[in-house]
């Protein structure tokens, strides 16, 4: 199947041959070509994390976006290019997870309202649907912040107008505007200063860059196979030489102190060519063609740790696009090495008893949380939460579960309340999203909340609670990095208070009490303290006992949370 779909774009256009209309099969190869594209690069992704905690899922959150709006096109026969890429803005719309891949969902919404009536796409349609794409992903967040995708895509769009006001060619289109994008990527640290901090770009802008990527490759005339595919080639003459010859070798390299200059000159001297080189921080990408790819590797490896390693034989390339390097007639598929998670199920709980005038549904990260919430009158739970945030379906699902016409929703999770919120935007029910940005905010809004009280009257009750809780949790550095002064290397133990770094350690206890003391804990009545997996409940109580005497004039509560990646969350209030 990868094949055949992802063969449309060179067969129909071959290059040298300007491209001035794409209908809606060659959209649909197009991006299934990011889809791939971006599979084989989200991992990639999930690694440019600002923080040294286990959250690094935007790749994966893109990804599962994308995949969900693949599945609506899958078996699409319509030619007509503006009904093919409202199917996608559709199963985008449905599928979005996490903050990314909402936003990459309202792009898709915007291009679909521009090109509803265009049956064929071409230059300056293709640059007005990015356009108005941006402004929709603009407009769908309430504090735009600068040097995320929503930048990459606007500087994108506008490279795009730009370019289609010179050349009707979409080939030139793309071409320029991957340039662009890539730019726009590299400078995402300079607007935004904690990725310069953490030495990153921004993870949803890289994932936005792969899928224009992968577009672009196609549409060069590349053949991208899904990585784990076997193809057993038949004979073909070497021989000739082929207008593109030898590696396309592409990496990160990290960690290296040279300058982007010096590490151009010297691939030069190696005999690189169409040589591409970026630095954000302590991230160098490198870009080039060689007749052997070693010496780059090994020069790459010599100044630091390589990551993200691309390796691809462009003379078979050209050869197969001339049919004359052509794979066996069957494939022999492997399993996929890095599989993407399930998606987390929506849990509906139906209260025994008279029903709440106002259904309350609130995302879990865990068993014990799940009967917290239950106990305090939430009708449904969506599971989900760090590393595994729901889908703007598996809202919807929850809401139409419930019998209630008016429904408030507790996303209990910052990377997820932009899904809850689009999902009360789609929902023919009355619903209100409470911003509740961590579990015990969710728990404190729960406490506010009267069954026989009014949707608004809840909801201003549920909002003023948020504020009356601070949250703490512990976990383990997934990575090296420094903030606020504070040095961590991967596999320390770590505390957040409210989400910023405050203190580390080696000792999970000391470190618990070192967060709580930074919380101002001494200053409060109430310390809740939720395990997680992987910690029994004697230790729990164990740790209860130390905070005890520690904090002598408080009351200590402890509860199963069962969330994973973090063996404890604090409340304190």
């Amino acid at each position: 199947m990868t094949q055949e779909i992802t063969r449309r774009i060179p067969d129909r256009y071959p290059p040298g041959v300007p491209v001035e209309q794409l209908d809606g099969q060659d959209v649909r190869a197009l991006f299934y070509a990011a889809y791939i594209w971006l599979e084989r690069h989200y991992e990639t992704v999930n690694r440019m994390n600002v923080f040294p905690v286990p959250d690094g899922d935007t790749g994966t959150n893109m990804l599962l976006t994308v995949k969900r709006a693949w599945e609506e096109i899958a078996e699409e026969s319509d030619t007509h290019a503006g009904h093919i890429v409202s199917r996608i803005a559709h199963g985008a719309l449905m599928g979005a997870r996490g903050n990314s891949g909402v936003i990459l969902s309202q792009v898709f919404r915007g291009m679909a309202r521009r090109l509803e009536d265009v049956s064929t796409l071409g230059s300056q349609e293709l640059a007005e649907s990015l356009e108005e794409g941006s402004k929709t992903a603009y407009r769908g967040v309430s504090k735009p912040v600068e040097g995320t995708i929503l930048t990459v895509v606007r500087e994108t769009a506008e490279a795009a107008l730009a370019a289609a006001r010179l050349e009707s060619d979409l080939r030139f289109l793309f071409e320029h505007t991957l340039q662009v994008a890539y730019q726009a990527l590299q400078k995402t640290p300079e607007l935004l200063p904690v990725l310069k901090k953490a030495g990153v770009v921004d993870s949803g802008a890289m994932g936005f860059y792969y899928l224009w990527e992968g577009m672009t490759r196609n549409l060069r005339g590349e053949i991208i196979d899904r990585e784990g595919d076997i193809l057993t080639p038949r004979e073909a003459d070497l021989g000739e030489l082929p207008d593109e010859w030898g590696y396309d070798i592409q990496f990160l390299l990290y960690n290296a102190s040279v300058g982007e200059e010096e590490v151009r000159q010297r691939l030069e001297a190696l005999g690189g060519e169409s040589i591409v080189v970026g630095k954000a921080g302590n991230v160098i990408k490198v870009h080039v063609h060689g007749p052997d790819p070693g010496p780059f590797l090994s020069y790459g490896a010599s100044l630091g740790e390589l990551d993200d390693i691309v390796v691809e034989n462009m003379t078979l390339q050209t050869l197969r696009r001339k049919g004359k390097f052509q794979p066996a007639d069957a494939l022999q598929p492997v399993p996929e090495r890095n599989p993407l998670p399930a998606a987390p199920p929506s849990e509906l709980l139906v209260e025994e008893g008279p029903e709440n005038r106002v259904a309350v549904i609130a995302v879990s990260p865990g068993p014990g949380f799940d009967h917290v919430f239950r106990s305090l009158g939430v009708d449904a739970i969506v599971s989900g939460g760090q590393t595994m945030n729901p889908s703007t379906a598996d809202f919807i699902a929850a809401i139409d579960g419930v019998p209630q016409e008016e429904v408030i929703l507790l996303p209990n999770n910052k990377n997820v309340i932009l899904a809850a919120e689009q999902a009360a935007q789609l929902s023919d029910k009355t619903v209100r999203v409470i911003p509740s940005r961590t579990v015990p905010q969710g728990i404190a809004a729960m406490l506010a909340f009267d069954p026989e009280g009014n949707l608004d009257e809840n909801a201003e009750n549920m909002r003023a609670a948020l504020e009356n809780v601070l949250t703490g949790s512990v976990t383990t550095a997934v990575n090296d990095a420094a903030f606020d002064h504070i040095q961590v290397r991967k596999g320390d133990i770590i505390g957040l208070a409210d989400g910023k770094l405050v203190t580390r350690g080696s000792d999970l206890e000391e470190v618990v009490l070192d967060l709580l003391r930074r919380m101002g804990a001494e200053e409060f009545e109430l310390i809740t303290l939720y395990f997680g997996e992987g910690v029994s409940e004697e230790e729990a109580h164990a740790l209860a006992q130390r905070i005890q005497e520690a904090f002598p004039d408080q009351e200590i509560e402890v509860l199963h949370g069962g969330q994973p990646h973090y063996p404890y969350i604090l409340a304190v209030e």
